[in-house]
């Protein structure tokens, strides 16, 4: 037996509805907004923007032998290993 999909809900504010209302499918289109965006989450924080007390713990190991540094071409920050 299939699962009906879960219906979730949010608000947007007006300029942000100006912009999505005239999408034809606005459902797969925030579907597929969604799941590229979780492709980009940070894997330590899982995208809260923090890092808990053990979390930073092992970050602080890990930077012992890494930097974070400017990509010379693209100007994005990256990890370095230190060895």
């Amino acid at each position: 037996m299939k699962k009906k999909p879960e219906v979730i809900t949010f608000k947007v504010d007006e300029s942000l509805h100006a912009i999505i209302k005239d999408i034809p499918n606005r459902s797969e289109f925030i579907r597929s907004a969604i799941i590229n965006a979780l492709g980009s989450i940070c894997p330590l924080c899982n995208g809260t923007g923090m890092l808990n007390p053990e979390q930073k713990r092992h970050w602080d190991n890990f930077t012992t032998d890494h930097s974070v540094q400017t990509c010379d071409e693209c100007q994005e920050r990256i990890l370095v290993c230190s060895k």
